[in-house]
């Protein structure tokens, strides 16, 4: 049963930590591989409109996350005005607010929106459809024919919003078409047709992303609910083009002004934009910290702790080079978990610079700890000297350093200092009880898995991964403790067997 609950645990960890890994992967966009790009466009819009001194308010709808698209940030500049952001079910609007003002008046807002084909757009359910002021004669009797005639071709909802754009629009149309076209655009015609049909659908207002653009408009869409699919689905107002073209941008989807000016005329919008590559990390980070359980992340966290952590998540892949080493290959290190903490300095030293230093330190440390040992300190005392005197050497190597104008030398202080007091100690009594072999012996592995540990640790993959999937310390957990049960031969003790098999080969 011990056996049974065991591999139970391990089973559970390793399906926890694939299975949050994956999620933030594919709910999150957060990248496997570091250095991934991603397509964000920068768009800017730019309110003007003549103030009427006195109070103004500025309301201007806002775009949200929908299909192929995220919004990421967004900033606004407008000196002297509030501003206030509110969303509602028929989408998100800004409203800027002043007291008075006079004259010609221009604000901007901007927002970066990132191209992904992971997002999606919020579930909508289908308008009420409002009461409908009735057509005067002889508008009305038009209104009807043009909707007989393009209800008789049609088979849904869809397929009659075509028809009936086409009639109005398209080489079909009718006198009866261009009369009606007297009192309404094309796309508010297409839209109270489709109302007084019983078929919902509503104008909506888009923008044609191009690189570079600049003084660019909104242009007005079609939206009809299908009743069938259960969604909505997009028309060209004059082509009756079926579906979004891949490079357009809904603004507003409500049914509603995309801009309202009180205390102003002339209003007018216009917009800019511009598209750039960014690594993703940088491009989805605002969805790392989003407040929930399954989103639990470090990037919640502020930039010094989360830089602290980076850290401190890559030691349970040294300690799992240490379980590796020391269990399978048999590699006899000085202290248990010394090498990993070693592989830390040479994460800040460089590698070289940190073979170096430990080197220089480790061997003037024993000769000092060689001497004090004719002292005959007790245990503590001892310690402590030898503590007082890495503390010494490192100050004394970081000053040269400093006066011989060799910068990677200052880094040594990162070596922990009582760490290496300790491994000192343990390597002078190990001198004086087993002899220089063991010391090389333990102090080559100790060197080489903290080598090894730091190969691992400081590889930009393993970085990545163990910054922004938590999950993964589960699947290290899972792998230590299946390391940990095992009870054979270790790679290095099969030396033992060679002569057996020397005796066996024919001679």
């Amino acid at each position: 049963m011990s056996r049974l609950m065991f591999y139970i645990i391990v089973g559970l960890l390793l399906i926890a930590g694939i299975a949050t890994s994956v999620h933030r992967h594919v709910q999150f966009e957060i990248p496997w591989l570091p250095g991934e790009q991603r397509q964000v466009w920068e768009i800017e819009a730019v309110i003007t409109f003549n103030a009427q001194d006195g109070p103004v308010q500025v309301d201007m709808a806002l775009p949200s996350h929908q299909a192929g698209y995220r919004v990421l940030t967004e900033n606004t500049a407008s000196s002297g005005y509030g501003l206030a952001y509110r969303a509602d079910e028929l989408g998100r609007t800004a409203q800027w607010t002043i007291r008075n003002a006079t004259g010609g008046q221009q604000l901007y807002y901007s927002v970066q929106m990132l191209v992904s084909q992971d997002a999606r757009s919020p579930v909508q359910t289908p308008p009420e459809l409002t009461a409908l002021t009735p057509w005067q004669s002889p508008y009305d009797s038009a209104a009807s024919q043009l909707i007989d005639e393009a209800w008789a071709r049609s088979a849904n909802n869809a397929t009659f919003a075509r028809e009936l754009i086409r009639d109005i629009n398209g080489d079909r149309q009718s006198e009866n078409a261009r009369l009606l076209l007297t009192q309404e655009n094309p796309a508010a015609l297409v839209v109270r047709l489709l109302n007084q049909a019983d078929v919902s659908a509503r104008e909506v207002s888009g923008l044609l992303l191009e690189d570079g653009r600049r003084r660019q408009a909104l242009s007005s869409w079609i939206q009809v609910f299908d009743e069938e699919g259960d969604q909505w689905t997009i028309f060209h107002p004059l082509t009756g083009e079926q579906g979004r073209p891949d490079n357009l941008l809904l603004w507003e989807t409500g049914g509603r002004a995309v801009l309202e000016v009180q205390g102003g005329s002339g209003s007018r919008v216009s917009f800019s934009m511009m598209t750039h590559d960014q690594p993703a990390s940088a491009a989805v980070r605002n969805h790392y910290s989003d407040n929930t359980l399954l989103n639990f992340s470090i990037h919640s966290l502020p930039l010094e702790e989360q830089a602290l952590f980076q850290t401190i998540l890559l030691i349970p892949i040294g300690a799992l080079m240490v379980v590796f080493l020391r269990v399978l290959v048999g590699i006899k290190t000085s202290g248990t978990f010394m090498p990993v903490l070693i592989a830390l300095a040479f994460i800040q030293t460089t590698l070289m610079t940190g073979l170096i230093g430990f080197l220089l330190i480790v061997a003037i440390g024993l000769v000092i700890r060689n001497y004090l040992s004719y002292l005959n300190l007790l245990l503590v005392a001892r310690v402590s000297a030898v503590i007082i005197t890495v503390i010494a050497i490192i100050s004394i190597f970081t000053v040269l350093a400093y006066r011989m104008g060799l910068s990677a030398g200052l880094t040594i202080t990162f070596f922990p200092m009582i760490i290496l007091a300790w491994t000192i100690e343990r390597m002078s009594i190990l001198w004086e009880e087993e002899g220089p072999k063991q010391v090389l012996i333990q102090g080559g592995g100790s060197l080489i898995t903290a080598v090894l540990a730091y190969l691992a640790m400081n590889n930009p993959w393993v970085r990545h991964i163990t910054f922004n999937f938590l999950g993964v310390q589960l699947i290290l957990m899972a792998l230590i403790l299946i390391l940990g049960n095992y009870t054979g031969y270790r790679l290095l003790e099969l030396r033992r067997f060679k002569p057996i098999t020397d005796d066996e080969k024919p001679s």
